[in-house]
């Protein structure tokens, strides 16, 4: 009957030779239809430069001879043609972010092709593309549902060329606390972690998490460092809840950040600067998965205490290929020295501590604090494809820091310093059996070792001898190893087409060594066993039902104190008995995400319920001494909107903690209770401009007690910091189709830094700061302490050798 139909309509055509050729087609095309020639299907998943599942993107199979056809991928990154005639196609896919990958695939009479196909870059001109992942988009490797934030080459940062962390997350604050190149920190709901004890952060190499955070550092508990990494060499930024993956270990108990590489930087030089500060940052790639870059800043900040700041970060990486083996080398240098402001009085000094005659310089109590670091890592992963559905993971890395920081904290100036070594490796296998099980084993060793963790103490500043130190007094002294064992095992997979499961276990077993080098008797090691168990069931609905997909987990999770407990453990462990304080901080948490997408409109809720047990190891910088932070709890909410489109993005944040201490009830001091957080890109503006904004709002929250001037004994009254606000904004104007662009930063800012409570000395000698004749401060009444957050407008501008970028 087609045949009929075809030759009909070609007799009534003009020319004869184009019906014979109409002709003999149309009765090949039927023959072949009859006699066998049945199409191919072809099915496949897109995955991004992390290896995580892309939905929502567009695939199209385009064949000269049978068109094109498009589908869209799903939740989980997978498409599929479903019936495709024979031939040649070329398989086209594209998200918006990313560069658009194609590969060429032949479709044979009756065969199921499937073909994965693997965003490596992103898009050049893309400044900012942040994914909000739902929970479906989770493996065996990082089982907790997780927000990205895909960072491309040409981002202007949210404070460039300054000291801090090179990415703001939305939703999870960022601050350094004293000004200058002080490690900055980050705050999540509810958690008032100092400087990262309870905040893991990982680097990515290949496919190894090496570790970011330093334990029992000189300044404390913890500390971690993302000033340490340029900008431009960051793809991505993945936060999860830290608690709920087997590969996350130490610091891991309320949050855990992992910065992802870059394979490949076009060559580029960008010059930041304004009035005070001026910043050079340039980077190549010698071969197609090499790449190298170097940041060098000097600046004195926008405070009234000048900083003097120097800096130089070296960033670096390559990627070998060997038959089955893919081997991923990382390396950092960094060196910083500067002044900085330190904490100071928010409200100023109260009535009592102005009479003994506390003054600020502006800005500072101690014009005499400083700090300076220098740090080098090298990282080395092998990934070895034993098989299609198998690997085995082998990695390794090396770092010494060092750390000199002197800090006022209201009794005269104190030094922190410290040199160490870190070293580390891992081997993982995994394998995937099928759909239902995929088996994931390995073990992690890690060694840190600090040396002359110290703490000093000088006197008090004088004005009329500003290089005065005072006398020199040795408060603490510690030779420090930390070395934790930590086998793990995990299983995930579906239990059905609505049922998604992942189980994991972590042992670690820590021995802790501590030589105090003042008092030995203070000396003590032990070993210390944690279990970690892990667990996430995930429900997946039927689109047509309009209700979320849903996530619940549970997990313990732990982090190694100061071993400079010296007195509570080791006279106890000296004479045989067991141990009062336990040197490890331990958690549970349970959390439920649940995420429904509507087109282009992600919504995700999160609620999260964490208690943990008392954290003894915190050291006072001013006497060196222990103290009770007694055991927690953490109520949270968090609530994320995200809506893309074809030129932009906006995403919305919203969360609400309430953190407290079970012994007495009271609210954990610094806690952030409240955060909403606004950010959006644009890159269609007219004149060919292209913004990315962020509104970040943090509530007022409760950093300690004892502020009551009538009477410094009532801990029941709550020391109130201020509330902080920051509307960020970068705007940029590319030229020359993409070789250079030009662009204006700016922040404008109201709050604090830092915010804590301090206790300020209160008996002094005549005419100066200090105390008299070492006698105890009577009465001390703490104040409310921070770093004042400076508004500022910088200029910005890039150029990019080689050739032309695409407009």
């Amino acid at each position: 009957m087609l045949v009929l139909r075809m030759l009909v309509y070609d007799l009534n055509s003009r020319s004869s030779a184009w019906i014979s050729a109409r002709v003999v087609a149309t009765m090949f095309l039927a023959a072949g239809t009859v006699f066998g020639a049945a199409n191919g299907g072809l099915n496949g998943q897109l995955s991004d430069p992390q290896g995580k599942p892309v939905s929502g993107a567009r695939v199209s199979a385009e064949s000269r001879d049978a068109g094109t056809r498009e589908t869209r991928s799903g939740t989980d990154g997978r498409f599929t043609f479903p019936s495709l005639p024979p031939g040649d196609y070329k398989l086209v896919a594209s998200a918006p972010g990313f560069v658009d990958v194609s590969q060429t695939v032949a479709i044979v009479d009756g065969a199921a092709l499937a073909v994965n196909l693997h965003f490596a870059r992103l898009a050049s001109r893309t400044e900012t593309v942040t994914v909000t992942a739902d929970v479906s988009q989770i493996d065996v490797q990082a089982p907790d549902p997780t927000e990205k934030v895909f960072v491309s080459e040409n981002l202007l940062d949210a404070n460039p060329g300054r000291p801090g962390a090179p990415i703001s997350i939305p939703g999870y604050p960022i601050e350094t606390a004293s000004s200058g190149i002080k490690a900055p920190q980050y705050f999540a709901p509810g958690v008032a972690g100092d400087h990262g004890e309870p905040i893991a952060q990982y680097v990515q190499v290949g496919s190894y998490l090496v570790p970011n955070n330093l334990s029992a550092n000189a300044h404390g508990n913890g500390y971690a460092d993302p000033n340490i990494y340029i900008a431009n060499a960051i793809e991505s930024v993945q936060v999860d809840g830290g608690a709920f993956n087997v590969r996350e270990g130490n610091h891991a108990l309320n949050l855990a950040s992992v910065y992802g590489l870059r394979s490949h930087l076009d060559p580029f030089f960008t010059l930041t600067g304004d009035q005070r500060d001026i910043t050079g940052t340039a980077g190549m790639s010698p071969s197609t998965y090499s790449w190298a870059a170097v940041e060098v800043s000097y600046g004195n900040g926008f405070l009234d205490r000048l900083e003097h700041r120097k800096q130089v970060k070296i960033n670096g990486g390559d990627v070998f290929h060997a038959g089955d083996h893919t081997l991923t080398l990382f390396g950092i240098g960094y060196y910083g020295t500067s002044y900085m402001a330190g904490l100071s009085p928010i409200h100023g000094f109260n009535s009592v501590d102005a009479a003994d005659g506390w003054k600020q310089y502006p800005d500072t109590i101690d014009p005499r604090q400083k700090d300076q670091t220098h740090t080098a890592m090298m990282a080395l992963n092998d990934v070895w494809k034993i098989g299609e559905d198998q690997e085995l993971q082998l990695s390794g890395f090396f770092r010494t820091y060092n750390l000199s920081l002197s800090t006022d904290f209201g009794l005269g100036l104190v030094r922190q310093s410290e040199f160490r070594t870190v070293a580390g490796g891992g081997a993982a296998y995994r394998k995937k059996f099928s759909r239902n099980f995929t088996l994931l084993a390995g073990a992690d060793y890690q060694r840190e070792a600090p040396r002359r963790d110290d703490l000093d103490h000088y006197n008090f500043y004088n004005p009329a001898d500003p290089y005065s130190y005072g006398p020199f007094i040795k408060v603490d002294g510690n030779n420090v190893t930390i070395a934790p064992i930590s086998p793990y095992v995990a299983a995930e997979g579906e239990l059905n087409r609505y049922v998604h499961y992942y189980l994991g276990w972590r042992r670690d077993e820590i021995g802790i060594d501590n030589q105090d080098l003042l008092t030995p008797a203070n000396s003590w090691n032990r070993w210390v066993g944690v279990n970690s168990p892990k667990a996430t069931v995930t429900l997946f609905p039927e689109e047509s039902w309009w209700v979320p997909e849903v996530a619940l987990s549970f997990g313990k999770s732990f982090f190694t104190e100061d071993p400079r407990m010296g007195s509570a453990i080791g006279q106890q462990t000296a004479t045989g008995s067991p141990a009062a304080v336990d040197p490890v901080e331990t958690a549970r948490s349970y959390q439920l995400v649940a995420s429904k997408r509507f087109r282009n409109t992600d919504l995700k809720l999160t609620l999260g319920h964490e208690t943990q047990t008392a954290e003894y190891g915190k050291i006072d910088p001013d006497d060196g001494l222990q103290f009770n932070l007694g055991p927690g709890r953490i109520r949270y909410l968090a609530a994320t909107v995200s809506q893309g489109f074809r030129w932009g993005q906006l995403l919305a944040t919203f969360e609400q903690a309430d953190a407290r201490d079970l012994d007495t009830g009271q609210v954990t001091p610094e806690a952030p209770r409240l955060i909403g957080d606004l950010s959006g890109t644009y890159q269609k503006l007219p004149f060919h401009l292209q913004v990315k904004g962020e509104f970040e709002y943090v509530g007022r929250k409760a950093v300690g007690n004892g502020c009551n001037e009538n009477n410094p004994n009532d801990l029941t009254s709550y020391c109130l910091g201020a509330p902080n606000k920051e509307f960020r904004l970068a705007l940029v104007r590319p030229f020359l189709e993409g070789r250079i662009d030009v662009g204006v930063n700016m922040m404008i800012a109201s709050g604090y830094t830092g915010q804590t409570t301090e206790n300020f000395a209160t008996n002094f000698a005549p005419g100066q700061a200090g105390l008299v004749d070492g006698a105890v401060p009577e009465n001390p009444i703490s104040e409310v302490v921070g770093v004042r957050i400076p508004s500022y407008a910088s200029l910005n501008f890039t150029y990019r050798f080689g050739r032309k970028m695409a407009p």
